[in-house]
């Protein structure tokens, strides 16, 4: 083996920021720059101006910061040839810069190589006295016309009429589904209580998530705020790939080397609307199990997993992709809700947990990231075990579903149609505001039907629980707004 191809991670770094109410707190640059001055302290000090490859997932918090890899460079001390910045911040980002760094150490373009993230978004908000919601901005700048009219703008609009359908298809009743996200998120609530890099750590129970409260209201249908990720954080995470060479020349000690495995990416149509299918990912599915043969590993070798938990619909179905059961934790970090949802950075602290994690058990891990709308996965392996580091480079197919026949789009559409998926959305005062509905009509085609949140017959039959609203036959008429509007048999 060439120990000058074989790429470890040796230092991770992690920044809560919580600054008093009179304090202005730390930026997004500032928070990346401290989380990688832990992580060269985190191996044994000395790599910051030997880094000569960084990037930057990109934030939201500060848009003025630009491309905030060089400025960033000149905050640690770094002269680095490769300096980038991802194109938008994405949850799988990490995982992929991850690998990406792998691949370059492993090919001999990058001796040091180091990956950085954060977001200061309450820092952000105070600053703009709480009026700034920069999470529905920018989806909102990138929502196809017509879709804002009915409410189809950001991750909480598009990821419960994932939950939904995906609840029928697994033949759950509405009780069961919420049963299964909450004994999830509680699981994940202990985690994080017991992770110093968390942002809340208070366990919480799966009652608790479920019950609709003043401090847990219904956001949007199945979801209340405990379920969804929590992007209301200052926090910063970093870490440093180099090679084994290298870090036995640094005099790293082997007890806290991580090695890099293979890793496998896909994605789906980036119009949500344009898929085939909303009650599955076949690009998840197949990065997952992708990525255990390329490693040449089974579920039953997994020691330890980060499956990414933006809402409830995604480790659920990465774990029906792996088979991964119920009772075991699928988080190393606390998950997006209670470890904290850093936008597109949560992944590199879950990179910095599971090294933590690996350095004192286990063998194995698995590191899944989602991006987008359930857009884009990336997954990968990092371990204890030499034998997993990538002995070359491997690509990896941006598109594991060319095959698959988009439905056909209506803007408008009056008739009989049945119910694909749907959701209802709520005011801060618990009271629905409007619901949606995704339908087909009988030849198949998909459009979008508007739900008044005043018509309370109409609501009640979306959230009772009282028979399956999915594959529920209905009339569509169009509103005097333009608006195709939903009405059940």
């Amino acid at each position: 083996m060439d120990e000058s191809t074989v790429p470890v991670i040796v230092g991770v770094g992690q920044i809560n920021d919580r600054p008093a109410d009179d304090q202005p707190g730390l930026d997004s640059l500032e928070l990346m720059a401290q989380a990688l001055i832990r992580a060269d302290a985190d191996a044994g000090g000395g790599w910051l101006a030997r880094i000569d490859a960084l990037d930057v997932v990109a934030q939201l918090s500060f848009p003025d910061l630009g491309d905030a890899s060089p400025a960033l460079a000149q905050a640690i001390g770094a002269h680095p040839r490769h300096c980038a910045q991802t194109r938008y911040p994405m949850g799988d980002s990490p995982v992929a810069l991850l690998h990406q760094a792998a691949l370059r150490i492993a090919a001999g373009e990058a001796e040091v190589y180091a990956v950085a993230g954060g977001e200061a978004l309450r820092t952000a908000a105070k600053r703009a006295a709480g009026k700034r919601d920069a999470v529905r901005e920018s989806a909102a700048r990138s929502t196809r016309p017509g879709r804002e009219r009915y409410g189809i703008v950001a991750p909480t609009d598009v990821y419960p009429l994932y939950e939904n359908a995906c609840r029928a298809a697994w033949g759950q009743t509405l009780a069961e589904g919420q049963a299964e996200s909450a004994a999830i998120w509680a699981r994940f609530s202990e985690v994080a209580a017991r992770n110093e890099g968390a942002w809340l750590r208070k366990p919480v129970t799966a009652a608790e998530i479920l019950a609709p409260s003043p401090s847990n209201r219904l956001i949007a249908f199945p979801y209340t705020k405990l379920m969804v990720a929590n992007a209301s954080v200052n926090q910063g995470a970093g870490f440093i790939v180099t090679s084994l060479a290298k870090a036995k020349q640094m005099g790293v000690p082997e007890a806290r080397l991580i090695y890099i495995g293979r890793g496998a990416a896909a994605r789906e149509p980036g119009d949500v609307l344009a898929r085939d299918e909303l009650h599955r990912s076949p690009s998840l599915e197949w990065t997952l199990q992708s990525m255990l043969t390329e490693n040449g590993l089974r579920v039953a070798d997994l020691d330890h997993v980060e499956l990414y938990s933006c809402f409830p619909c995604v480790p659920k179905m990465a774990r029906r992709a792996l088979g991964w059961p119920l009772s075991k934790p699928m988080t190393v970090f606390g998950g997006l809700t209670f470890g904290g949802g850093p936008v597109g950075n949560y992944m590199s602290h879950a990179v910095a947990a599971m090294t933590d994690q690996l350095r004192t058990n286990g063998r194995h891990g698995l590191l899944f990231g989602n991006g987008g709308f359930a857009t884009t996965s990336y997954a990968i392996i990092v371990s204890r075990d030499p034998a997993i580091a990538m002995p070359r480079a491997m690509d990896t197919p941006a598109a594991a579903n060319a095959a698959r026949v988009s439905p056909v789009l209506l803007e408008s559409y009056e008739g009989e149609a049945s119910v694909e998926t749907y959701t209802v959305f709520y005011g801060r005062d618990g009271a629905p505001r409007a619901g949606v509905v995704v339908a087909r009509t009988p030849d198949a085609a998909r459009f979008l039907a508007h739900v008044a949140g005043d018509d309370a017959e109409a609501i009640r039959f979306l959230t009772s629980g009282d028979s399956e609203p999915v594959g529920a036959r209905g009339m569509a008429a169009l509103g005097d707004d333009g608006l195709v509007r939903w009405r059940a048999r």
